[in-house]
């Protein structure tokens, strides 16, 4: 199988950016696009998360039903995005044109990746090894890791998004960079005209 767009990782910032990829479905660039997302959510932070502080949540919100509700919200809304369950991204191999990602079940090939797992030192996908560098923006002890990149950009077609592109470990600041690698792209698929994707209430 094959994708325009790949993302790996099932949390804030891959279910963001998958969001606002499919948002797009009707813009000219973006309808013939295919975009997958592999949703493994098993080592996502959010698992054990607790929501207080964080702007249109209600206080109490845990970070497990963020999980499963944003993948049904991805589903409902924007079902023409393939979404991979249980399947754990393993090795991203250069291609001439794009990459092709090994699962512990499948391969794919895709134009672009985006890989949106989380930033802890057992980050175990074959192919990242040599962009590995301590996170600059977490304490020496916790042993964090980061994919040294330019706003977001790791090599030509190949993007990281959220704690693994050197931001906090903040629910608002991974989400942010997910949408922000989303519109990153769909500038790219509309001739590097700067593009974002609202929906507003028509009267």
């Amino acid at each position: 199988m094959s994708f325009d767009v790949l993302i790996i990782g099932g949390g804030a910032a891959g279910l963001s950016c998958a969001l606002v990829l499919g948002s797009a479905i009707d813009k000219p660039f973006a309808k013939t696009k295919s975009i997958g997302i592999l949703t493994h959510q098993k080592t996502s932070h959010l698992q054990n998360a607790l929501f207080n502080n964080v702007l249109g949540l209600k206080p109490g919100t845990l970070g497990r039903d963020i999980l499963i509700q944003g993948t049904k919200q991805l589903k409902t809304l924007y079902p023409h995005i393939t979404q991979i369950d249980k399947e754990k991204a393993t090795c991203v191999k250069p291609l001439a044109s794009g990459y092709t990602v090994l699962t512990n079940k499948n391969k794919y090939q895709a134009k672009i990746v985006v890989i949106a797992v989380g930033y802890t030192s057992l980050m175990t996908i074959k192919g990242l090894e040599k962009f590995i560098e301590p996170h600059p923006r977490a304490a020496i002890e916790k042993d964090r890791i980061w994919l040294k990149n330019n706003d977001h950009l790791i090599e030509a077609n190949l993007y990281v998004a959220g704690t693994l592109a050197g931001w906090r470990s903040q629910f608002a600041i991974a989400c942010g960079s997910g949408s922000h690698v989303a519109t990153d792209i769909l500038t790219r698929w509309n001739n590097g005209k700067h593009t974002k994707v609202h929906d507003k209430i028509t009267v």
